[in-house]
């Protein structure tokens, strides 16, 4: 690939100036109008990904003068979406519109699901998110043929979670980004021609096109660093740092904040993720979210929204660290045939269909890092997805077209065999060897028998002899026995593509304080924002990066200007 793992992550620290824990934290204070501004736009956005792409389309297709300040250097600028599996929703236009607001409004708070104790959000905000979602939504492919008429996309699927209010009704429909007229996920697309691209890579190139045909500015390695306020406590403006100097760029409407993510930030994994928060959890979506956007609003006054949330579920990782935190795998081959998943006692604890299928694919790492309450320990961190040579050879662990092996930050084979070289994935010729293996692995902490494993797994191939789950259900279809060695362990812990709690926002995406206060002039958008509080449909966030990315743009380019 032209643009190695090696070379993003010496670009990305420079960018960032990592300190002793890498992390990157902005200054916590907003910083006074200057003198001199070496930058100036009606609307600027932070951070360049699908929600600041759409948001900056958006801005500057409503007459407003347009900047977007990104931190990754242009050769190797991998934001979330162009790294995501492409998924997008768009139902169609002929559904309730009704039905799709009370849909949408289950995913976001939940309020209006049967049985639910309390929405995850004020019914208000839910009800105008959901509002907003059914008049946006059912635009998305249709807005993304405009920008590059070229574009194309798979159908998919319809409603994840069929019993909520309005699944059927809304005639709900998710799509998958391609160029090609296919999607396939074995080879990565990053360096091919736009004609070859597919998932994540095709839906970002498409938002690209729509940036670039309006040729709106992107300054590349330019890290914002604090919002600039007036003595209103208006925000005009932003310090970014380009060069190894500080710079003040000038909006005179508003500031967008689309920076995505906390998953590479360690002090904000410790205090906001459930359980182990640094060690417990890994992301395969971009090391470049480190929290900055959600820093930055936090010094003018910004409150937060279900910061924990995450869209996570049981992945793999490598000893390969960014900012001081694990590096993980998209791991969909979990509950594949002839696998099963076993806790650090080596004991089944659910379905393993339940970690990768929806609807609750992007939830289950609440399963995860459930606390044992009477031994104070968490038994399931880390998880331990055990297979046979069979499954070795036939099926690849991770997707090597998109995420972390797509784009160059892990080198991945096809028959995991490099794996296990490393060490990566345990092997042993015999089930007890394989049990002795994962017993001495440092975060096993001794806990795994022989004579439990083996019973775990002569368990599960009887159920496959009888065609039957009797302890969790898993579909028969997927049952295939462990009985050809030798055998291997890969260590499965809590994580996904991104964390989805952050700054708190209106329905309009303005950023609000503790009180419900809008904070004048400052909007956002995408995964730092999420609307998605209380469960996750495959694509959401892509989604949200273009509904209320636009929304974003659209009133902040309606604001008048200050100066």
């Amino acid at each position: 690939m032209a643009v190695t793992r090696r070379g993003f992550l010496k670009n990305a620290a420079a960018a960032a100036g990592a300190a002793a824990l890498g992390t990157v934290i902005p200054q916590a204070a907003e910083a006074a109008a200057p003198k001199k501004w070496d930058e100036e736009a009606d609307v600027i956005v932070v951070g360049f990904g699908g929600a600041g792409g759409s948001a900056a389309i958006e801005a500057h297709d409503n007459k407003a003068k347009v900047l977007i300040l990104e931190k990754q250097p242009e050769a190797a600028h991998y934001p979330n979406t162009r790294m995501s599996g492409g998924i997008f929703h768009s139902p169609d236009k002929d559904g309730d519109k009704k039905a799709l607001t009370q849909y949408a409004r289950a995913l976001f708070s939940g309020d209006n699901v049967e049985g639910k104790l309390e929405g995850e959000m004020r019914p208000e905000l839910a009800q105008s998110l959901a509002e907003a979602w059914a008049e946006y939504s059912p635009q998305n492919f249709d807005w993304l043929k405009s920008l590059d008429p070229e574009f194309n996309a798979m159908a998919r699927g319809g409603a994840a979670f069929k019993n909520f209010p309005g699944a059927e009704a809304s005639k709900y429909r998710t799509y998958t980004a391609t160029y090609t007229g296919k999607v396939s996920y074995a080879k990565p697309t990053v360096n091919l021609p736009k004609s070859e691209k597919m998932a994540g890579e095709a839906v970002f190139t498409c938002i690209l096109e729509g940036v670039k045909s309006r040729k709106i500015p992107v300054i590349y390695e330019t890290p914002a660093k604090r919002l600039i306020t007036d003595d209103k406590g208006e925000v005009i403006g932003v310090v970014a740092e380009r060069g190894g100097k500080e710079i003040n760029c000038k909006a005179k409407r508003a500031v967008i904040l689309t920076s995505g993510g906390y998953e590479y930030n360690l002090p904000m994994r410790e205090a906001f993720l459930e359980g182990p928060g640094v060690d417990g959890w890994a992301f395969y979506g971009s090391p470049a979210n480190t929290g900055d956007g959600i820093s930055m609003a936090m010094a003018v006054g910004a409150g937060l929204s279900k910061v924990g949330k995450s869209a996570a579920r049981l992945i793999a990782t490598v000893p390969q660290r960014y900012n001081g935190l694990r590096m993980g795998l998209i791991t969909d081959s979990v509950g594949a045939r002839g696998s099963i998943v076993v806790d650090n006692f080596g004991k089944r604890y659910a379905s393993e269909n339940l970690v990768t299928d929806d609807p609750s694919r992007y939830f289950f790492y609440k399963e995860a890092v459930k606390m044992d309450i009477t031994k104070l320990n968490y038994p399931r961190i880390p998880s331990w997805m055990i297979f046979d040579e069979t499954f070795r050879t036939k099926t690849t662990i991770t997707y090597k077209g998109i995420s972390v092996a797509g784009f160059g930050f892990i080198e991945w084979d096809k028959d995991n065999a490099n794996a296990v070289k490393n060490g990566w994935i345990l092997k042993g010729d015999t089930i007890e060897e394989l049990a002795k293996k994962i017993n001495a692995h440092p975060e096993n902490m001794k806990q795994i028998t022989p004579a439990e494993l083996k019973n775990t797994i002569e368990r599960f191939n009887k159920f496959c002899q009888d065609g039957e789950d009797k302890d969790f259900g898993r579909k028969p279809q997927t049952m295939t026995p462990l009985n050809n060695p030798p055998y291997y362990a890969l260590a499965l812990y809590a994580g996904g593509p991104n964390t989805k709690g952050g700054i708190a926002v209106t329905a309009d995406r303005k950023v609000v304080d503790w009180l419900n206060k809008p904070i004048k002039r400052l909007y956002s958008a995408g995964e730092i924002s999420s609307a998605l509080k209380f469960v996750y449909q495959s694509g959401g966030n892509v989604t949200e990066c273009m509904v209320f990315g636009r929304i974003a743009g659209k009133n902040a380019a309606a604001e008048k200007p200050w100066a």
